[in-house]
């Protein structure tokens, strides 16, 4: 088993009588990215600042790279890089400042200080706009600016507070391979995310929830675990097929998906014999009616509803 960059036990935050975490459970290894994924307001955000020092914990216990937080959190940060939800670059200075300064912060000087932030300047793909401000980078521009000035002192950690929101399709995944080539360096990512559709790109998943994490597991195992119960509906009146598809005695939950319905069945074949002749009988035209690979989303609600 390969050492732990991360490690957190039974971590709890309480802000009076409300657990914004609530018995947190996290490992992170070299070489893996995990995705704490949830809506707003999950205790995400909590986590990662338990986890950088910026709270103390109610209870339990954080370990980066060896080190225990809070007690050691100064030998902690050596080894640990953050990104928060927030642009929090100096939006007057240039790119090229900005990494300068970060780095002095870590006390990187001199000719290592120049080396290093040519490499990432060119990882990021920022070369090309070091003497631009920072605050007149784009959203895309500035989470990788963000991102190379949380790699300036080579972390072997790397956390990620929802780092692609509101940035554009084609910056996100720009942003997705420049994590991918981190991973091959063996470090360790956790990124947090309310994106159903980013969670399959994560070697593990953490679904949270109220400040629990609800189930863990990597992508396929969660998905498989809905096998043969998924059906897509395409019907019209869509309003209309959703309330007759939820009336099946067997039809576990309805959500849209675009134009289509997920319908989770705890028979699904008995749905399929059923549901045709109930949507002819109530006035509604069905296009198709067929098994589909569960996606993540369709696991999250299922967490919702059992846990």
């Amino acid at each position: 088993m390969s050492e732990l960059l991360l490690e957190t036990r039974d971590l709890v935050k309480m802000f009076g009588d409300h657990a914004a975490v609530a018995g947190l459970n996290l490992e992170v290894h070299p070489g893996e990215m995990v995705g704490l994924v949830g809506p707003d307001g999950a205790g995400k955000t909590t986590a990662m600042r338990l986890i950088v020092g910026a709270l103390h914990p109610t209870s339990g216990s954080i370990r980066v790279a060896g080190y225990d937080v809070p007690a050691q959190i100064e030998k902690a940060r050596e080894h640990l890089g953050y990104l928060a939800q927030k642009f929090a670059m100096y939006g007057d200075l240039t790119i090229a400042e900005n990494l300068e300064f970060y780095a002095e912060v870590f006390g990187i000087t001199g000719e290592e200080r120049i080396k290093r932030s040519r490499q990432l300047l060119t990882f990021a793909g920022l070369q090309k706009f070091e003497n631009r401000p920072a605050a007149a980078l784009s959203g895309g521009m500035q989470k990788k600016l963000g991102l190379a000035t949380a790699l300036i002192h080579q972390p072997k950690l790397l956390l990620l507070d929802e780092p692609t929101g509101g940035v554009d399709p084609v910056a996100r995944q720009e942003f997705w391979h420049l994590l991918v080539g981190l991973l091959r360096g063996g470090s360790g990512v956790l990124v947090s995310t309310p994106y159903m559709d980013e969670a399959t790109r994560f070697n593990r998943v953490v679904f949270m929830n109220k400040g629990k994490a609800l189930l863990n597991g990597t992508p396929r195992e969660l998905m498989a675990q809905l096998d043969g119960r998924i059906l897509e509906l395409s019907a019209q009146p869509q309003r209309l097929a959703h309330q007759v598809a939820q009336a099946d005695p067997d039809v576990e939950d309805v959500n849209a998906f675009g134009d289509r319905l997920h319908l989770r069945a705890r028979d699904a074949n008995a749905v399929m014999n059923r549901l045709p002749g109930a949507l002819v009988a109530a006035g509604v035209s069905m296009a198709h009616i067929r098994f589909v690979s569960p996606t993540l989303e369709d696991v999250f609600m299922n967490l919702l509803e059992t846990k």
